[in-house]
């Protein structure tokens, strides 16, 4: 059975599409129009999906949408009415009348498809997307983000095949609105920028949580009241915080501009609040749940620093984040609900015994042949490398402090390169961060680098286990940080990727060869891109990228492209 799912219109559209239970490919919209967040249907996504897997529309037996646009009017309508939102409402009228309510016209017109559309509600698709990719006969479940059609929040059981849902927090409560209003505050972009708070709040210190407390109530059941009178984003489309936000710390700041210490103290204690809000949900799911695992996705659960927190010091033994946690990853939780609901009791149970580890690695790919064809209509500089060549040559430049853009294989699905989209240098060269930020992304000198390294080699380098998908910032062992100057944050701890030889055999033999020439086995792992860009995906985007930047050598595939002098 194949199930195509499909998530867009209000950012991060995306498609995943599930063959016999088996997620086989899945990509956001961003990658192929190179639009950032687009939320626009996503054609190229799905187009991508079919031809990856072989198929056509026609193979189709089913089309899920993530959430369900009726429940979304529902929404629009009655908040208009009870808070006099009049603009507001007619923007959301629009929207959802020009998008949500004709996905099987928007079907038919991308794709050709006019079979069946089922939808599923918005947070359930973050629920599924987190529990079946976990691969557990059951565990809670915990969703946090701004909002889907009324939930902001929702606590499910997963067991077996069903997922249970056994609470949910109600717009306009929300940890996530509250999170991404301090965001646009401090001068960033809502649903873009929040982990730029993150990052600089290890800057500061979280001076002003009592202060914070008057917008935003944690109560010891996890749920959470906001104050609206410092809100403003359930009146109008424009603005986040109210007037009376400003006249409590002042003019917000304008977007681009230097940083202060009350900025950096806003967001210190922002982060705090946001880390007691998840810790006080967690231990409210496991006082509901019990058990030893909880599955987490939705926006908010992207936050590494607070993931970590909660495993230090939260109730479960086990904690999986979906790595594609925002509203992408929504089109994976339609598809696989979907057809875990579609198919026979046994069915389901059949393949979720197959225990199989999960991989980001779900885009598209291109050929050597296909990455030669480029290379030479660019005129590029390019030599082949064979067999373990690939991985010396790159070392030794890594070695000499170059910049390497690393493009192999698949593209990743879900925010975070791991390592087929990256970008890698030394993370022993105490220059090397500012290096990155300012000559090749382009951006906020306050902003940290992760660290990529072998799963073998994680627990002599820093704290916790396996983080596979940049999803924890442990702490920096004591005394490496001083030999792994740029990828540890301020605060002693890093973003860490472990890589795993069956997830990423190349990545890993890199690792492992960069490791046995240096003593350390850890690289800086970056996204492929540059600020206010996606992630590239094809070969033409990432010789475009690397002429672009300081980056000094493209490794695409088996070819080292180097720039002219």
């Amino acid at each position: 059975m194949n199930v195509l799912g499909i998530s867009c219109d209000f950012h991060d559209a995306a498609a995943a599409l599930v063959v016999d239970g088996r997620v086989v490919a899945a990509s956001e919209e961003e990658r192929f129009t190179r639009r950032k967040h687009d939320a626009s249907f996503p054609t190229h996504a799905a187009q991508g999906c079919l031809r990856q897997a072989g198929l056509t529309a026609a193979d189709l037996d089913l089309v899920c949408f993530y959430e369900k646009p009726l429940l979304k009017l529902e929404r629009a309508l009655v908040m208009g009415a009870a808070f006099g939102a009049e603009a507001r409402l007619t923007r959301q009228l629009t929207e959802i009348m020009a998008g949500r309510l004709d996905i099987p016209g928007a079907l038919k017109a991308a794709l050709g498809y006019t079979g069946r559309v089922q939808y599923t509600e918005h947070h359930l698709a973050h629920a599924a997307s987190a529990y079946y990719g976990a691969g557990w006969e059951r565990a809670a479940v915990l969703t946090i983000d701004g909002v889907g059609e009324w939930a902001t929040t929702g606590l499910y059981l997963g067991e077996g095949r069903d997922l249970h849902k056994l609470n949910e927090i109600r717009y306009p409560h929300s940890l996530g609105l509250f999170y991404s209003t301090m965001t646009a505050y401090l001068g960033f972009k809502v649903n873009n920028d929040e982990y730029k708070v993150m990052g600089l709040a290890s800057y500061g210190q979280p001076r002003y949580i009592e202060a914070l407390s008057e917008l935003i109530e944690l109560y010891e059941d996890g749920s959470v009241r906001l104050n609206l009178d410092y809100f403003e984003f359930h009146l109008n489309s424009e603005r986040m915080y109210s007037d009376k936000l400003i006249e409590r710390f002042g003019p917000p700041r304008v977007p681009e501009s230097e940083i202060h210490d009350l900025h950096r103290d806003l967001a210190a204690s922002t982060q705090e609040i946001l880390e007691r809000g998840v810790l006080g949900m967690a231990r409210a799911a496991h006082a509901r749940v019990g058990g030893e695992a909880l599955c987490m996705a939705g926006g908010v659960a992207l936050n590494c620093v607070a993931n970590a927190r909660l495993q230090r010091e939260g109730p479960f033994k086990h904690i999986w984040v979906q790595p594609a946690a925002g509203d992408g990853g929504g089109a994976l939780g339609a598809a696989l609900y979907a057809w875990h609901h579609a198919v026979s009791a046994e069915e389901s149970a059949a393949r979720r015994a197959e225990g199989a580890r999960y991989s980001t690695l779900l885009g598209p790919s291109w050929s050597d042949e296909e990455i030669r064809a480029v290379l030479d209509a660019e005129g590029a500089d390019y030599t082949p490398l064979e067999g373990e060549a690939l991985y010396t040559r790159t070392a030794a430049l890594l070695a000499e402090d170059q910049i390497i853009g690393w493009y192999q294989g698949r593209m990743e699905y879900g925010p975070r390169a791991l390592g087929n989209r990256s970008i890698l240098a030394n993370p022993m060269n105490p220059e090397m961060k500012d290096i990155l930020n300012a000559r090749v992304k382009f951006r906020e000198d306050f902003r940290p680098f992760a660290p990529a390294v072998r799963v073998e080699d994680v627990g002599a380098w820093f704290e916790g286990g396996e983080s596979p998908f940049m999803l924890f910032a442990p702490a920096v062992k004591p005394g490496v940080g001083a030999r792994l100057p740029s990828i540890t944050h301020v605060d002693g701890t890093a973003r860490v990727q472990t890589v795993h030889p069956e997830d990423n055999p190349r990545f890993h033999r890199l690792l492992s060869v960069w490791g046995e020439r240096t003593g350390v086995p850890v690289l800086i792992n970056t996204s492929f891109n540059v600020r206010g860009e996606p992630i590239v995906c094809s070969p033409a985007d990432a010789y475009r990228c690397f002429l672009r930047t300081d980056i000094d050598f493209l490794v695409m595939g088996r070819f080292l492209v180097e720039k002219d002098a």
